[in-house]
């Protein structure tokens, strides 16, 4: 009986040791790369985009890389093109900021006025806040839309100077460029480096990323950098746009390619070791850098955090500006990291972030769900609308005359009144195109608007046209008939 039931245990341990060794030699398996490929290619080809970058590594090691679709000058996409990753550059500021507390340059506690006593708000709160605070976005920082331009960091932060804190410092988190932008400025104050100089001897160079950049300004992309236009998205396929001019040192300014952000990502996959098992940052400020922080649940120093329902959970950082976007992802549970770049930028949808997640889903061994174009259905509708509009436009243009006569007998008030409804878009979108871009002496034009937001602005465009075209032929065949 013993004998029999001491048979059935040792049975019972080694099925199920056999078992685990199975699951774990399951999970371990990696994930198919022609299923990447074919991922990304579907996608791509099925919203438009002209191009795109993917890089995957896993406990250190990259294990896939490459790129899709073209750049602007017709070029095909590599693992090795220069792409922009907007505000996936503040993880890489963060860092630097790290590195310097690391070396007992700064304190992360304290304020910033401590190191920068030559930047002033007009607010009295900003001599308490902390550098904590600024990587958090806790700092109370607004992020204003339109801003005044600027061509060096100095001159950036330089214009905080009438800025009022939009909260109390470390009451809430609220995302705001400014916070980055006085980062950048804090790390080339103490250390001496300006700071694409700084990155790129203590993180670019020592990870191997050299084909990493940070710039100052966005108008040294194409003229001083060389590096391709990106594209903005417009009824399902894309044109070749140039970037909206600002300043974004720090907060959007690097520009890499996916086989650096896949060194990038390695490193903070195997605990913040390089190559030679030397750390770029401690263990503890690496930890900290994950960690949500007072007044920020959802974004440590430098990264965001997945909601509670995605699974597996993430440690992120998405960014876009008008022509490039970007998405990187550390999945803890699994040792994997994900980075999608690309060379367009779509108003209405994060491709990057829906990208990635396919590709995670993919290394978890699940199929990801190719979804409706949404971008594209919602610009084909605006298409529609603008046509329709465009129709009925020149037909009333046509009819102008008739119009204004079947109205000759109404007295002046009253027929100027009938031409309020169609005034009011007229003077609402030349607000936008003409005084929006001019406001706080940004570098803005027109058409850095219509990239923006392409469809919808050719809408407007053509309601702005057909409005201002009625509004004056009513007003001329109401003056010629009251002549006559």
């Amino acid at each position: 009986m013993y004998k029999k039931s001491f048979i059935f245990l040792v049975m019972m341990s080694v099925f199920g040791l056999l078992w685990n060794i199975s699951l774990q030699t399951q999970a371990d398996e990696p994930f198919d790369t022609a299923d990447v490929d074919e991922y990304v290619k579907n996608y791509i080809e099925k919203n438009g985009l002209p191009g795109a970058a993917i890089v995957i590594v896993k406990d250190g090691n990259v294990l896939y890389e490459k790129g899709f679709g073209h750049d602007s000058e017709g070029k095909p996409l590599t693992a090795k093109s220069q792409i922009g990753i907007a505000s996936g550059t503040k993880p890489f500021t963060a860092f630097a900021v790290l590195q310097l507390i690391d070396r007992g340059k700064i304190k992360l506690d304290d304020p910033v006025v401590n190191y920068l006593p030559e930047l002033t708000l007009d607010d009295v709160r900003w001599k308490k806040v902390t550098v904590r605070q600024l990587l958090s976005h806790t700092s109370g920082l607004p992020n204003p839309t339109i801003v005044a331009p600027a061509y060096t960091l100095k001159e950036g932060v330089d214009r905080l100077r009438d800025w009022k804190l939009q909260y109390e410092p470390g009451e809430k988190h609220y995302y705001s460029n400014a916070n980055y932008w006085t980062l950048a400025y804090l790390v080339e104050q103490v250390s001496g480096l300006d700071f694409n100089a700084y990155l790129t001897k203590n993180v670019f160079l020592p990870l191997g990323m050299e084909d990493s950049i940070s710039a100052v300004n966005s108008g040294d992309i194409v003229e001083k950098l060389g590096i391709p236009r990106g594209y903005v998205t417009l009824y399902g396929t894309a044109m070749p746009w140039r970037e909206l001019e600002k300043m974004f040192s720090g907060s959007g300014s690097i520009f890499t390619t996916a086989s650096d952000i896949g060194k990038w990502l390695s490193m903070h996959t195997s605990r913040g070791e390089i190559n030679n098992g030397e750390p770029l940052l401690s263990q503890k400020l690496l930890k900290e850098s994950y960690s949500p922080q007072p007044g920020s649940e959802k974004y440590g120093l430098g990264w965001s955090f997945s909601s509670p329902g995605i699974k597996p959970a993430r440690i992120s950082h998405s960014g876009s500006i008008s022509t490039f976007q970007s998405q990187q992802d550390i999945i803890p549970s699994s040792g994997y990291g994900v980075a999608v770049l690309l060379n367009s930028f779509t108003t209405t949808f994060e491709h990057s972030y829906e990208m990635s997640s396919g590709i995670i889903q993919l290394t978890e061994g699940k199929d990801p769900e190719l979804k409706a174009p949404t971008p594209k259905i919602i610009d084909l509708s605006l298409g529609v609308i603008t046509l329709l509009y465009l129709i009925l436009g020149i037909r009333g243009i046509r009819r102008s005359n008739k119009w204004t006569d079947k109205r000759k007998h109404h007295p002046a008030w009253r027929f100027y009144l009938r031409l309020i409804p169609q005034l009011i878009p007229v003077v609402g979108i030349s607000w936008l195109l003409f005084i929006v871009p001019t406001l706080e002496n940004n570098s803005s034009t027109i058409l850095d608007a219509f990239g923006l937001f392409p469809s919808a602005m050719i809408l407007l465009v053509i309601i702005f046209i057909i409005g201002f075209a009625l509004t004056i032929l009513r007003v001329y065949y109401r003056i010629r008939l009251h002549r006559n």
